[in-house]
C-alpha cells in the first residue's frame, strides 16, 4: 500500500530507473513487511532548473544522481521507518551506485480512511484489505 515518488533529475536510462525501484521495494517489503506484490511507485524526470534540492545546511554534497523519495504511508514505528531509510540508501548505494548523500526520503502519514484502490471504495474500512 505504501505510494512511493520519486523525483529524479532527467538523463537516467529506463534501466537505471527499474534498478532503483526494484532496490527501493526491496527495501520497503523488508522495513515495512509489506507483500511482494503491494508495489504502487512513480517516477517524475525534472529538468535541473524545475529541482532545486539543497542540504538544510548540513553541509551534504549533491550531485545530478540526486533522488526524492516521498512515501505515502500508513502509520509505521519509529523503528520501521529508521530501517527503511537505512535499507532504501543501501540498496540504492549497491544497485545503482548513488551515493547515500544524494538520496532524500520524506514520509507521510495517512490513515485507513484515506485510501481507494478503486471502484469508489476504502477497501480498508470494507474489509476487502
Amino acid at each position: 500500500m505504501p505510494l512511493l515518488r520519486f523525483d529524479i533529475y532527467e538523463g537516467w536510462s529506463d534501466a537505471e530507473v527499474k534498478t532503483m525501484l526494484d532496490a527501493a521495494h526491496r527495501a520497503m517489503v523488508t522495513a515495512f513487511g509489506v507483500p511482494e506484490r503491494d508495489r504502487y511507485q512513480i517516477v517524475h524526470r525534472h529538468p535541473a532548473t524545475h529541482m532545486i534540492m539543497e542540504d538544510t545546511g548540513l553541509d551534504i554534497p549533491r550531485t545530478p544522481r540526486f533522488v526524492f523519495i516521498q512515501v505515502t504511508t500508513r502509520p509505521r514505528t519509529r523503528e520501521m521507518k529508521e530501517l527503511f531509510y537505512r535499507l532504501a540508501v543501501e540498496e540504492i548505494e549497491k544497485r545503482c551506485g548513488i551515493a547515500p548523500s544524494d538520496v532524500m526520503i520524506n514520509l507521510v502519514t495517512t490513515t485507513d480512511e484515506d485510501w481507494s484502490f478503486g471502484y469508489g471504495r476504502a477497501q480498508f474500512l470494507t474489509g476487502e484489505l
